[in-house]
């Protein structure tokens, strides 16, 4: 049996729970400036499958990418990293 590819992993807050087994999940990353060289704070959203429905709005997750599960869907939930109070 082989080895599946290296598969990218991102950790991120879930914003919305509304859809069935679906959640959307903004990540946030930092860029430098190339002029001034400070630090810019980027956020992007991904929507990832969640089988059971176990995430809630502001849950921290780590999502691992894989193959396209929807128009939209590329990622999937790995784990509940910590949940919202």
């Amino acid at each position: 049996m082989s080895e599946r590819g290296s598969r990218k992993t991102q950790t991120g807050v879930v914003v919305s729970d509304k859809m069935d087994k679906t959640v959307v999940v903004k990540v946030d990353r930092l860029v430098k400036h190339p002029v001034y060289n400070k630090y810019i704070k980027r956020s992007a959203k991904y929507k990832a499958h969640d089988t059971d429905n176990s995430c809630k709005t502001g849950d921290r997750v780590l999502i691992v990418e894989t193959r396209p599960l929807s128009k939209d869907k590329r990622w999937q939930v790995r784990q509940i990293i910590d949940k919202s109070a």
